[in-house]
């Protein structure tokens, strides 16, 4: 399964009572949770990763799809971070009486929302890449920022930025070569840290707890 930035998706597997309402970033991370621990409860609808180049699209998207299932479901969580939206999409998963996985950014919750936190001051001119950016690289980054068609906006967005973070959900070496190119792109520093699933994974694992 290989979502692209600009898709948005749909997962059914099982009963399906619970609705993960997602970034297009994660649904290859939520796939896979749901099938190596034969979660049964879950659909996944994810909206299109492209939209964090444009965060106010991301706090009206949730709350249609969370009005247009809520009579479907048993119950929905939304796997998103604030991401750029300051404030709305809380605003809108309080009104819609709804809960979102915690953190600002899946950056924090790959990590670890306090293992990040605790990192800020070391972190504070780092560009981080997940498994999802590292991949998707130059259709994100280089060319949805138009970088490849203007070269001087290279270091007018990344001037600010010493290094990448390349932080890995998988071990693979193809998705490692590609974080370092990015690294030569940018101009910048690589480090590579594993982080697994992180967060992502514990809060899964709690939702799917409480379907049962």
């Amino acid at each position: 399964m290989d979502v692209q930035p600009s898709d948005s998706f749909e997962f059914s597997k099982g009963r399906g009572d619970v609705l993960l309402i997602a970034c297009g970033a994660l649904a290859r991370e939520i796939i896979d949770l749901i099938e190596v621990n034969h979660w049964s409860a879950f659909d996944v609808t994810c909206l299109p990763a492209k939209w964090h180049n444009t965060p106010d699209k991301i706090a009206p998207g949730v709350r249609d799809k969370i009005r247009a299932n809520k009579q479907k479901y048993r119950k929905i969580y939304v796997l998103y971070g604030d991401c750029g939206t300051g404030g709305h999409l809380d605003s809108v998963l309080e009104a819609e009486g709804v809960e979102r996985i915690a953190g600002p950014h899946c950056y924090s919750f790959f990590s670890g929302n306090a293992a990040f936190d605790a990192r800020a001051d070391e972190d504070l001119t780092a560009f981080f890449l997940t498994d999802y950016l590292a991949r998707h690289f130059d259709k994100l980054i280089w060319q949805g920022l138009g970088i490849d068609r203007h070269p001087e906006l290279r270091n007018m967005y990344f001037r600010n930025y010493t290094k990448i973070v390349y932080l890995a959900q998988i071990k693979d070496d193809t998705l490692v070569d590609m974080a370092k190119a990015a690294a030569v792109k940018l101009g910048l520093e690589y480090e590579y840290r594993w982080t697994g699933f992180g967060d992502l994974e514990t809060f899964m694992l709690r939702s799917a707890s409480n379907a049962r």
